[in-house]
């Protein structure tokens, strides 16, 4: 039929292109062919509609498509291409030229048809397959053989490669594996049409595995002996064959005589040792699969038959005593015991003596016939049925009564202690049983093993102990030990002494620990030192010393005695506690110098320590060669008497005012140890120095904030060198630092104050001298007070201003002053003068008004010293004073010395000045002007005589009070001797005796704060009195330990004027026995000792 149509097309061909386009009217007509000319198309071939119209004179034609009647398409191109054939393209088309000129007719229908490619068929043969078989897969498109294949797999498309597959349609896959499953599909080709068909359905290829056996053993572990049988099988068919393999060598097991196989088992007629391993089996078949996986090993184990356990207790054993044999198969409790003896295979029967309980084979009462070698063998129902004989015993029985053996490992002990005693016996199994004092007596502990240790012990668990054992039941005993004797003793207490003995240490010191031993003697120790727990170090003396200490030596210690295998007690632990070096802390009673004051200096060691002695120096401008502060802002120069065992050092003036910078250390110990030096703290003046002033710009000791200030050191000597110094509570002593001041020479200007600022200034020179000081105070408030700036002298006048920040806006208001916290005054001029200033307005002054109030400033005020006219004034009154209290003695002498037997006088104390703190300048001075002096009054008792001597002389003393700056001052001299007056002959009182009292009486000039004032100095020697034997004669005053009064005209300080007063210095002598003939004494011219004399009548006797 297909060449039948391609017949047809082609003489309708022929015949248009022959010239017959035209109808027979004239209309052309459209000629519509198909390309290619095949009367079937293939879905997805390339088709080609073309439409020809030929005469008419026309070229340039338009062309419109119809498709079965209803679907125009137009195009200038007189073909229509379908790339890609689809069902949906089958249908009658048709084809028409249109021109302006002229259409031409419809063409006649042509009709396309697309027909589907031919299909594939693919076949899988066999499937599912199991691994190792052949699989053919078979491809065929119809009947034609014209084709070739191409096969793929899993759907990727690619043409499979692999060998086995071929492209004449069957395809072998040889030996199948897992790898080989999946699906498949395969698609024809060929040169003619159509080219290609449409793919197969995919086939999937399953590749089962082989069925597997299943091994069992049974039984499994086997004993030797014993039926072992061996199943293989594979589920569910019952058609097959098997091969038995052992041990891995792919040798099939053989039959034999131990060994058949019957059908699908294996058996062992009886196990042996040499049967156990691993098996397996494999199936085999004429049917596919031909074969079976190998099934899974089993390990056959064979062991051999459970072996008794024979146990012997006690063994050996003692004739009477019981005997108990014990047979066990592992921990099985079903087993039946045999019992041997001797190798005879008799089994031991019961009897009186011997009965088999259970396991048990027991002999009551031992005797030498039982003895010789047991075994016992088992048997059961179930398997296995019986065990191997145990090893034999040999049961020895012996016929003499056990002893014991008891030891101590010490016999000599301190309490605290712990003792073992060890009991021995030649056999085991024994509980052991201990006695103390008396072997017969309730054993005081029964001990399981053979030894028992007594821990703790005290001196009452001394004296005798001994031991015996015992088993069985009823008890077997043995003999009594031999006694041992225990000693416990007081254990000897180890004291740990710290040398020295000072509860805090401080590094690169030496400390000395000693360890005593009391109570343990003092030979044969060995010393054990221990820190915190550690040991520490050992020696076989008793001290341990550490030179030097450090901080890590810090902690507590303990030390112990060992000698041998005893110990003393451990001591109690002493703390070391190691410091680093301290420094001390110096402290100024009063830092702020009136004239003639003394001033105490105090010397503290911060830490909790003792024993120091305390050294003593003022600061002097750095020098090389000398001690100096580790920042060398000064050198040290000590004082005299430097080093003291007192914390406190007193200065008393004498000359030149001792202001400057002081430093102190203390040490001790042998070598000394020296702690660093303390801070230096400064004593300073208000008042003007000869050699340089310090002069304040303003000139007043309170400053606004902000304000500038200016300070200079005015020179009025030869000194060099001077600096500017500042002090403040915070702040180490500086020089004026060039961030807050300009400085020209020996001014500083600051120029811009504040708070901090406060504190004392001063100049220093390089040689060590010092100014003035002045307290700058800077107040952050808009009140300060304006007041001198150095020390008033009485009677001057004083004017104290109250100045504010902001004077302009309100130049007079209403201001109040005080005076030590007291109002004293109202002012509307914001001055307060005192015109006629005395010591008694010196204090503390402040101002205050509606603008604030200012901080406090002190006044000094210094009272004037008499002049030479006054001198003179005092000199003749001093003289008539005397001449007077000279007087008022021998009176009394004379008329009270028949009721007493003695005379009196009086002593006037100072006390010490006042402290004061460091930031009140001033308010210490004077502090004990216008006192009354204490006075202590002393009656001489004894035979006295009275001698008059006054003997001009210039004397120079070095007391404060005594000595002028100006020159030398005259003395005079009194010597007063008191002798005893009997009361029965009345003699001549001016006649030398025993006992003289000499009075030297002294006139000098006392400096005061005004100026010098006369001095009498009056000596009074007491001399003690000796008995006469024969003839008195005249007693020589001896020349020793002479005691000096000092005779003093003293103003004391008052609002209207001076009062006179004397001292006498009175030396008190020694009593010495006269022997033959006594010698005038010579009064001497130290140690002296002042006080006030003053009339007054001694008590009554």
């Amino acid at each position: 039929m297909e060449s039948t149509l391609i017949c047809v097309l082609l003489l309708l061909n022929t015949h248009i292109n022959s010239g017959h386009s035209e109808d027979a009217d004239g209309v052309v007509k459209a000629v519509l062919t198909i390309h290619p000319n095949s009367s079937q198309i293939f879905r997805g071939e390339s088709v080609t509609l073309r439409c020809d119209i030929q005469g008419g004179g026309v070229t340039e034609w338009k062309y419109t498509w119809r498709k079965n009647g209803n679907s125009d398409s137009s195009s200038t191109k007189n073909e229509h291409e379908v790339s890609a054939a689809e069902f949906s393209h089958s249908g009658d088309y048709r084809c028409l030229g249109s021109h302006q000129q002229q259409d031409s007719k419809w063409s006649d229908a042509v009709r396309l048809t697309v027909t589907p490619l031919p299909k594939a068929t693919l076949t899988v043969k066999p499937n599912p397959v199991f691994p190792g078989e052949t699989v053919t897969l078979t491809c065929s498109v119809g009947s034609d053989s014209s084709w070739s294949y191409q096969w793929y797999k899993d759907r990727n498309y690619n043409v499979v490669s692999q060998s086995g597959y071929s492209n004449n349609g069957v395809s072998h896959i040889s030996r199948a594996g897992v790898s080989d499953q999946g699906q498949y599909w395969c698609e024809g080709n060929r040169v003619s049409r159509p080219t290609s068909s449409q793919p197969s359905d995919p086939v999937t290829l399953t590749v089962e595995a082989l069925p597997k056996t299943t091994l069992t053993v049974k039984p499994n572990p086997a004993y030797t002996g014993e039926k072992v049988t061996l199943t293989c099988s594979t589920r569910p068919d019952s058609s097959w064959n098997y091969q038995w393999y052992k041990d891995w060598n792919y040798n099939v097991v053989s039959q034999s005589v131990r060994h058949t196989i019957p059908g699908d088992t294996f058996t062992i007629s009886r196990a042996a040792e040499s049967d156990k391993g691993q098996y397996w089996c494999e199936g085999n078949r004429v049917s596919r699969p031909t074969s079976s996986q190998p099934s899974d090993p089993v390990t056959l184990t064979v062991k051999a038959l459970p072996k008794t356990t024979l146990t012997v207790k006690p063994n050996p054993a003692y004739t009477g005593e019981k005997v108990t044999l014990t047979c066990s198969a592992r921990s099985d409790s079903s087993w039946n015991y045999q019992w041997y003896k001797d190798w005879n295979y008799n089994v031991v029967s019961q009897s009186v003596r011997h009965t088999i309980p259970g396991d048990t084979f027991t002999i009551s009462r031992a005797a030498e016939s039982d003895k010789g070698q047991y075994w016992c063998e088992g048997n059961r129902v179930s398997r296995p049925t019986s065990s191997q004989p145990s090893d034999p015993v040999t049961l020895t029985v012996k016929d003499n009564q056990p002893s014991t053996t008891l030891t101590s490992d010490k016999e000599d002990v301190f309490t605290g202690d712990s003792v073992t005693l060890s009991c021995t016996v030649e056999s085991s199994g024994w509980k052991f049983y201990w006695y103390r004092h008396r072997p017969d007596s309730t054993p005081v502990p029964t001990t399981s093993g053979y030894s028992n240790t007594l821990s703790w012990v005290s001196v009452s668990d001394g004296g005798q102990y001994w031991c015996r054992a015992g088993r069985g039941y009823p008890v077997y005993y043995t003999l009594y030990s031999d006694p041992v004797q225990i000693n416990i003793t007081e254990r000897p207490v180890s004291v740990l002494t710290l040398q020295p003995n000072w509860t805090q240490i401080f590094i690169r010191e030496t400390v000395t620990m000693r360890c005593d031993i009391q109570g343990g003697g003092d030979t044969d120790w060995q010393y054990e030192w221990y820190m915190n727990g550690y040991s520490v170090y050992s020696n076989t003396k008793p001290e341990y010393r550490i030179s030097p200490v450090y901080r890590p030596n810090s902690g507590s210690y303990t030390c112990e005695g060992v000698k041998g295998n005893k110990f003393s007690r451990i001591s109690e632990a002493v703390q070391l506690t190691v410091s680093d070096q301290p420094q001390p802390v110096l402290s100024i009673s009063h830092q702020w110098l009136n004239p003639g004051d003394s001033v105490t200096l105090s010397c503290g060691v911060k830490e909790l320590s003792t024993d120091w002695r305390f050294s003593w120096y003022r600061t002097v401008p750095y020098r090389a060669g000398l001690p100096s502060l580790s920042d060398k802002s000064y050198s040290l120069q000590p004082l005299s008497d430097n080093v003291t065992s007192e914390d406190s050092y007193t200065l008393i003036p004498a000359g030149p005012t001792p202001t400057g910078g002081y430093v102190c250390r203390a040490g001790r110990g042998d070598p000394v140890y020296d702690t660093l030096y303390s801070e230096p703290q400064f004593l300073w003046s208000g008042d003007l120095q000869p050699s340089v002033s310090l002069t304040v710009n303003p000139n007043r000791t309170q400053h606004f904030r902000s304000k500038s200030l200016s300070l200079s050191c005015e020179l009025k000597g030869n000194s060099t060198g001077w600096r500017l110094k500042r002090y403040t509570e915070t702040a180490w002593p500086s020089e004026c630092p060039s961030t807050w001041r300009s400085i020209t020479e020996s001014t500083c200007t600051i120029t811009s104050l504040d708070t901090w600022y406060s504190g004392v200034f001063w100049c220093e020179s390089g040689s060590g001298e010092y100014s003035n000081a002045v307290n700058i105070t800077v107040n952050d408030g808009d009140v300060i007070l304006e007041s001198p700036v150095h020390p008033v002298t009485e009677g001057d006048s004083v004017t104290l201003t109250c100045t504010f920040r902001y004077q302009e806006t309100n130049p007079n208001p209403k201001t109040d002053f005080y005076k030590d916290g007291e109002l004293i005054k109202n002012e509307t001029t914001g001055e307060m003068t005192i015109p006629t200033v005395s010591k008694s307005d010196e204090g503390f002054y402040k101002c205050k008004s509606g603008q604030g109030e200012s901080p406090e400033s002190w006044v000094t005020v210094r009272v004037v010293a008499p002049g030479s006219s006054t001198s003179v004034l005092v000199g003749v009154v001093v003289g008539v004073l005397v001449a007077g209290v000279l007087l008022v003695i021998l009176l009394v002498l004379l008329v009270r010395y028949k009721n007493r037997k003695g005379s009196c006088f009086n002593r006037t104390f100072w006390p010490p000045q006042p402290q004061s703190t460091n930031q009140d300048p001033q308010q210490d001075q004077g502090s004990t002007q216008g006192q009354a002096p204490d006075t202590v009054y002393t009656c001489l008792h004894g035979d006295t005589n009275i001698y008059d001597t006054i003997n001009p002389s210039d004397h120079h003393d070095n007391d404060a009070a005594g000595a002028s700056a100006a020159g030398p001052s005259h003395v005079t001299y009194a010597q007063i001797q008191l002798k005893k007056l009997d009361k029965k002959k009345k003699e001549k009182r001016n006649y030398p005796e025993e006992n003289p009292v000499y009075s030297e009486v002294k006139t000098g000039k006392a400096t005061a704060a005004a100026g010098p004032v006369a001095v009498t100095y009056a000596e009074v020697d007491l001399q003690k009195k000796t008995k006469a034997k024969k003839k008195r004669k005249t007693a020589t005053p001896p020349e020793a330990e002479s005691v000096y009064s000092l005779v003093k005209p003293y103003t004391a300080p008052a609002a209207a004027g001076p009062v006179d007063v004397t001292y006498a210095d009175v030396d008190l002598q020694k009593k010495n026995k006269a022997k033959k003939k006594r010698e005038r004494a010579t009064p001497p011219e130290t140690d002296s000792v002042y006080s006030r004399l003053k009339p007054r009548s001694c008590p009554g006797p």
